[in-house]
């Protein structure tokens, strides 16, 4: 009988996170699979908030791995870490980490070019400069990172600064240096002000208003009492609201025009803070919301309503925030609605943060059949995973595993652990269901999931909760950090072969839970809602690419 040479029968498909064979365990005992450099490097680099604690490595330990991976790779297949490195910073928004990677990229390059370090015979190609310049200008994105990396760069590797890394931060100064980002950025508590940048790095101004404002930046670093050139109005602005006296500056916000003459002052919220020398109360806020950006709106929105602003004003913000095209180019990722929604749960933003949310998690599938989602609640899982704190790694994985089960045609979706919460007891899984309900907000769905007891601790029998709640569904989906504890049978054999079983990682850690890449086992990575649109391809037969590549049409 033939079983595989059939006309329906679908093609073997593949995911670009594989794993290579060899087998370790995870930090909990279980069976682990190795993945190869290129996938450890991607899981690690869309999960890795730099200097950040995880539960189970400190951020020591993840920041080394990580730059470990970023030399060998940028030696063995500088186009892929390139082309990483460059979506990390734009559509995976992972700042720090893309800042790190390129300036550890240009570093292994070098060295390898001068012949030392890297693989036996390594050699570095005669565009490698070209390369390095582009992949440095490519993760600086915002007027304050050439100086973050080159506070990085002289930290690690010293106070010489390579050419090429000194042409590619020239390269996003001559995008990046205005009036503005100056008054924003240039700060006394940074280590390199935009005065520092400029005498090192020797750029080249792109128009006379930008050498004109290279020129002061440096007088600026350097306390020099000079004029301000004629041709930056908006310095000037700005110097004429800093000399009123500071009796007189809240009868400014009073005025019309008072939103007109902070916007062409150049003034920010934190700015307008620091020159009332006074509390933000209503007046205040209102006069500086039209000027303020997607993201200072976000996060500002319990100080609009401790401070009173009006309904009208209100509205305004909540039609920005809910807009299909600010939502785009804010590229937030999801969380940070989430977690505006957690600081200011006010009914005036509520409706507009779940839209928000909503157009940022386009990606994710209608997934046709019966799917089970499974959300590791471990202790693990109950780590910090935002910078502020207010944020763990269980929250991201219920943001996204109930999305996903709103999604699907069907779906079944568990809150799963390990009911071993001490030494000693008895081996099983702790699993809850969360009943999914018609036409409920994520948002709201969320926070039932919070308050409602779904967050289980203990360690993770992974292998153990699909038992006790696989039921013949189409596919398997598990958002969890991997680290699973030993159990009679693996991971992957508790779900039939048949079935695709989709891991979504979390956490980057090294080893992973199951094989992936091929034969129905894939895993993916990240903080949005991207890796999902892998699943109707992966099914369809289709191979998916890493997210910066067109999937095969």
């Amino acid at each position: 009988m033939s079983r595989f040479n059939i006309r329906d029968a679908p093609a073997a498909a593949g995911s670009p996170v594989t794993t290579t064979g060899r087998r370790i365990r995870t930090h909990q005992g279980g069976s682990g699979y190795l993945r190869d450099a290129k996938s450890e490097l991607f899981l690690l680099a869309v999960a890795n908030f730099v200097g950040t604690d995880s539960f189970y490595e400190t951020g020591g330990q993840r920041d080394d791995r990580y730059t470990q991976l970023i030399r060998q790779l940028a030696v063995e297949d500088p186009a892929w870490t390139a082309e990483m490195l460059g979506w990390l910073r734009g559509p995976g928004n992972m700042r720090t980490a893309a800042i790190v990677g390129a300036a550890e990229y240009v570093k292994a390059r070098l060295e390898v070019g001068r012949g030392s370090g890297g693989p036996a015979g390594a050699s570095v190609p005669d565009e490698a400069a070209g390369s390095n310049r582009k992949v440095i200008a490519a993760v600086l994105q915002r007027a304050d990172e050439p100086g973050e990396l080159l506070a990085y760069w002289t930290s690690r590797h010293g106070r010489r600064i390579p050419k090429p890394v000194k042409r590619g931060i020239e390269d996003a100064i001559g995008r990046l240096y205005n009036e503005k980002s100056l008054l924003k950025y240039d700060s006394a508590v940074k280590g390199f002000r935009f005065g520092d940048v400029i005498e090192l790095i020797h750029p080249a101004p792109r128009a006379p208003w930008q050498g004109d404002l290279f020129e002061h930046a440096i007088d600026r670093r350097h306390h020099r009492e000079k004029p301000i050139p004629e041709s930056l109005q908006l310095l000037h602005n700005r110097a004429e609201i800093a000399d009123r006296p500071v009796e007189k500056r809240r009868a400014l916000l009073a005025r019309p025009d008072a939103s007109e003459v902070l916007q062409q002052a150049g003034v920010t919220w934190e700015a307008l803070a620091g020159w009332l020398q006074g509390p933000m109360d209503a007046a205040a806020w209102e006069a500086v919301i039209p000027s303020m950006g997607y993201m200072a709106r976000l996060r500002n929105l319990r100080n609009f309503d401790e401070a009173g602003v009006s309904d009208e004003v209100a509205e305004t913000v909540a039609r920005k925030l809910a807009d299909p095209d600010q939502v785009a180019r804010a590229r937030q990722l999801p969380m940070r609605f989430y977690s505006a929604y957690r600081a200011a749960p006010s009914l005036r933003w509520g409706h507009a943060l779940e839209q928000a949310l909503a157009l940022s998690m386009a990606n994710i599938p209608e997934l046709r059949g019966r799917t089970l989602v499974m959300v590791d609640t471990s202790s693990s899982m109950n780590a910090g995973f935002s910078r502020d704190g207010t944020l763990m790694r269980w929250d991201a994985a219920v943001l996204f595993g109930v999305a996903l089960g709103q999604r699907c045609e069907s779906a079944d979706v568990f809150s799963f652990s390990s009911s071993r919460r001490h030494w000693g007891d008895a081996p099983g899984a702790a699993t809850k269901a969360f009943p999914l309900r018609r036409a409920e907000s994520l948002l709201r769905a969320v926070g039932r999931w919070k308050d409602g007891g779904w967050f289980l601790g203990g360690g993770t029998d992974t292998a153990a909760a699909l038992r006790a709640t696989f039921r013949g569904h189409d596919r398997v989906v598990i958002v969890t950090d991997e680290q699973a504890a030993h159990d009679s049978r693996e991971v992957t054999e508790s779900v039939p072969a048949a079935v695709p079983m989709y891991t979504w990682n979390l956490a980057g850690y090294e080893a992973g839970h199951a094989p992936s890449g091929s034969r129905h086992r894939h895993t993916f990575g990240g903080l949005t809602d991207q890796a999902f649109r892998m699943i109707p391809l992966l099914e369809a037969g289709r191979d998916a690419r890493w997210p910066w590549e067109q999937p095969v049409s």
